[in-house]
């Protein structure tokens, strides 16, 4: 597995600025890797969906726990796309390969995020009050009521607070599991150019988001059994944008 992590792929920071309509190619390189074992990548799917399910069951630590080991499985999944890159497959055992190596700053990376979620929250209860979120969590209808309709310009205010907050945070974890698992690259290095990367190329992005957008409402048409096709792509595409931004070379799917 180690061997496999460091190969020859060469790290370039602060990354690459793509054209426009990179967005769309990163998703048509996703695709070709989802191509290359469609029922791997539904059975890791299964299978993860199971896992939350179980820490589901396990209160708050079960919650903490997912949100901490996130970016483990996430770079699972960079190993199993780096896998199938080299032609080697996309074996069950790539989805735990982040349990083996780079363990620990991969948590660290969770942990990050998590403190980041968990400051946007605050930020939002702020300006909602926490007698509004105590409402919510609590389930007093009438209280919640006379709340929202006594502070809707407030909560709105911290919503768009909070949103605007979450895109950087979401920028800087996007890579991070990718460039810690393949790159060794310690966890706030990581963060900070996930941040970069994703900032130098906000048009591309722009572009990957809407695309998505429409995917997602396609996906749902078929009683929703279109998200086990986009859910994986979404996450191959992510690698792919890894690749064009991060690497020297471009995704090279086998024939």
């Amino acid at each position: 597995m180690s061997a496999m992590l460091t190969d020859d792929l060469k790290l370039s920071l602060p990354g690459r600025i793509e054209n426009p309509g990179a967005g769309w190619t990163w998703i048509v390189e996703g695709w070709q890797l989802f191509a290359k074992a469609p029922l791997m990548w539904i059975v890791a799917l299964v299978l993860l969906f199971i896992i939350v399910v179980v820490l589901s069951f396990i209160p708050v630590i079960g919650q903490l726990a997912f949100q901490v080991l996130t970016p483990v499985f996430s770079a699972g999944l960079v190993v199993a796309c780096r896998s199938i890159e080299r032609g080697e497959g996309f074996e069950l055992e790539h989805i735990f390969a982040g349990f083996r190596t780079r363990f620990g700053n991969l948590v660290i990376v969770g942990l990050l995020s998590m403190l980041g979620w968990i400051l946007v929250f605050l930020v939002f209860a702020m300006f909602a009050g926490f007698s509004i979120l105590t409402a919510l969590l609590a389930g007093n209808t009438d209280n919640m009521i006379v709340a929202l309709s006594a502070s809707g310009m407030t909560i709105l205010l911290g919503t768009l607070v909070a949103m605007a907050l979450s895109v950087p945070l979401v920028a800087a974890y996007w890579f991070a599991p990718a460039l810690v698992v393949m790159h060794d690259m310690p966890p706030i290095a990581a963060m900070k150019a996930s941040f970069f990367g994703c900032l130098r190329n906000f048009v591309p992005f722009l572009v990957y988001g809407i695309v998505l957008m429409v995917l997602i409402f396609l996906a749902a048409l078929p009683v929703f059994l279109g998200y086990f096709i986009l859910i994986p792509v979404m996450i191959t595409s992510t690698y792919a944008a890894y690749r064009r931004i991060y690497t020297d070379a471009a995704v090279v799917v086998p024939a």
